[in-house]
């Protein structure tokens, strides 16, 4: 079965940190680009970074960089989120989306979405 299963959420207090995992089944992402975005309350989807097939390094929005590292582990076929220095503007659902390989759509797979709560 092909999917994407986000864990390591909650809750978490202004400058705390978290680890975010998307784990992959039924591909590989060593050969895809792996994106992370996030849904914050009021707001529209926005993007967080990717980590693209050719080369490993990471691209990140304004908001996240500095403060986010995004990394693809191929040996457990994961794609993690490393979330440091957190802010309550930083809350919101955390979502990995793989890109997908053409046609209209820029992510053709995503995961359910993982809770990231952050306290002032």
């Amino acid at each position: 079965q092909v999917q994407l299963v986000e864990s390591g959420g909650g809750l978490v207090q202004r400058g705390g940190s978290l680890r975010l995992s998307c784990a992959a089944s039924g591909f590989t992402v060593s050969n895809r680009s792996m994106t992370w975005v996030r849904q914050v309350p009021g707001k529209g989807l926005e993007w967080v970074g990717d980590i693209i097939i050719v080369g490993s390094r990471p691209y990140y929005g304004d908001s996240v960089k500095g403060r986010f590292t995004i990394s693809r582990n191929n040996a457990e076929n994961t794609v993690t989120l490393q979330l440091n220095s957190l802010e309550p503007e930083d809350t919101g659902v955390y979502y990995c989306a793989r890109g997908s390989l053409g046609g209209l759509a820029a992510y053709d797979l995503w995961g359910q979405g993982t809770q990231v709560t952050v306290s002032s």
